[in-house]
This record gives C-alpha cells, structure tokens and sequence, in this order.
C-alpha cells in the first residue's frame, strides 16, 4: 500500500503540472483564435465548443508538453493501481492541488495565504487518516466485469446529460458541470486501467492486447482530456479544477467498492472514517481551488 501511495502522490504532482500547462495553452488559442459561435452550428461544437480549438491546441508546444505530464501521470497512475486499488489511489490524487500551491505562487509572485495553508492541512489530514484507520481504504480484489459495464454505461449516460446541461450556461456553471463530467470519466478510467496493469501483469500482452478493458482506457483517457481541456477553457480554473478533483475520489470509491469484490473491514468506524477523509481533502481541494494565490496566475494572451 505504500508504494501505490506513493506513486499516486507523483501522480498528482504530474497531473498538476499538466493542468496548468493546459490551461495556460487554452487561454493564449482562446485569445488568439476566438472564434464566435454562430446559431445553429454544429451539435458537437455546441455542447462541447473546446473541439472548435483542437486544431490550434495540437499546434501549441505548451499543450504537447502538458500532454506530456498528463500522460506521464497516467502511466505513473497505472503503476500505481497495479499494488494498489482504485478506492486506495484515486483519492489520493487530490493532493494534486497542494503541488498546484507552489506551482502559482511561484508564477503569480504572490506568498500562500493563511488560508492556503488551512487548506493544505485539511488534505494532509484527510490523507493521513485516509491511510492509518484499517478498512478506510479497500484493499486490493477481483473486478466483477458485469459490474464494471454496468458502471461504465451509468457513467455515460451521467457524462452525456452533463454535458447537455452545460450548454448555455454561465462560464462558472458550465465549468462547474463539465468538471464533474471530467471527474466521473476519469474515475471510470481509472477502473478500467486497473483491470488492463492485472491484465498485463496475469495474462500477458497478448491477451491483454485481446481484450477490452485496454482499448476502453484509449478512449477514457481521450474523453477525459477533451472534458478537462472543456473545463479549463470555460474560463473559471479554479472552480473547474475542484469539481474534478472532488468528482474523482468520490466517484472512484464507490466504483472500488461496487466493481470490485473487495474484503469489509472495520465495519461503521471505518466508513465514518473514510466519509471523514474524503470530506476533509474535499473541504481542502475546494479551498485551495478558490484561493488567489491558486487563481492569481495572470491570464497570458500571447505566447
């Protein structure tokens, strides 16, 4: 259990990166090429209009080299679930915000505030309670398959009428909402990524190259992208960034419980403790999300 910790907190600090290196990209294409949208366009381009940018994106090094951590943070993530489960590792991806705190102080030139700080404490705690109360964290078990579809078609059904509801809505509303739709895909990733590293390391390459669950990440992880990517360029980071980081270890602990057969223990105490983990990294990443420090990076318009 240590080392999946441990590379989940990697993880994190790679997907941190990632995301202001993404976010930074979407601003300067949305600056350069804003382009207005006019009735009656398109259906994709109209729930998801970041697709309007994807050819600019794929110009920018700046996205590429986020692309890069993101994708380093994937297979860091994936070693992770291979000595850990899905309800032990994706919670602790929400310290992602804790490396995010460095990260814009330094380029907003501004010192973490008090409230920073409260924050970062509010997710080390939820971390350490997290990992020292036994039966907080499920350990390792066999996936039923029959449930991991059934999640995976919920899933989508959730993600498309998110991402219905966004339309329209208000900068902070539609990153609000498609965060969550981010948050659920990456969850349900993560699943499946755990099924592919048991895969791998049981089965070998061949039958994992056979097999379903390894295709599904390709087309997870390409989702989640497109949705964070969406997220980011609604406008409102912070409030992007802590739906999705709320979304995932919440929704990737009830898939770890349900999708996997895994041992109960510890009864009501360690439930209570895992709700108390999960609210004070919940409380913690909100905090963080909304802080001006975290928020303060000056918005680039040229490169």
């Amino acid at each position: 259990m240590i080392l999946g910790a441990g590379l989940a907190l990697l993880a994190a600090m790679c997907n941190a990166i990632a995301a202001g290196l993404q976010q930074r990209a979407s601003l300067l294409i949305d600056a350069r090429h804003r382009v207005a949208e006019a009735p009656g366009g398109a259906l994709t381009t109209r729930y998801l209009p970041v697709l309007r940018q994807v050819r600019w994106l794929l110009r920018h090094p700046v996205w590429w080299l986020g692309w890069v951590f993101n994708t380093l943070g994937t297979l860091v993530q994936a070693v992770a679930l291979r000595f850990g489960s899905v309800a032990q590792v994706q919670p602790l991806l929400t310290t992602q915000l804790v490396f995010d705190l460095p990260l814009s102080a330094r380029n907003s030139r501004r010192r973490p505030l008090p409230r920073d700080w409260l924050s970062v404490i509010a997710i080390c705690a939820g971390v350490i309670v997290f990992l020292a109360v036994p039966g907080a964290a499920p350990t390792q078990g066999a996936a039923d398959r029959e449930a991991v579809l059934l999640a995976l078609a919920v899933s989508a059904v959730v993600v498309v009428l998110l991402v219905a509801l966004a339309a329209g809505r208000s900068a902070t509303a539609r990153a609000a909402v498609i965060g969550v739709a981010a948050g659920i895909c990456n969850a349900n990733t993560a699943v499946l990524l755990k099924l592919t590293t048991t895969d791998l390391a049981d089965r070998g390459v061949a039958a994992t190259a056979r097999d379903w669950p390894g295709y599904s990440v390709a087309v997870g992880t390409a989702l989640g992208v497109l949705l964070a990517q969406q997220a980011y360029a609604a406008g409102s980071l912070a409030v992007a960034v802590a739906a999705m980081t709320v979304t995932n270890p919440v929704v990737s602990t009830l898939l770890g419980r349900l999708t996997f057969d895994v041992p109960t223990r510890g009864g009501a105490g360690a439930l209570a403790a895992l709700a108390i983990a999960l609210l004070l990294m919940s409380l913690g990443a909100v905090g963080l999300a909304h802080s001006p420090t975290v928020r303060g990076s000056p918005r680039p318009v040229s490169g």
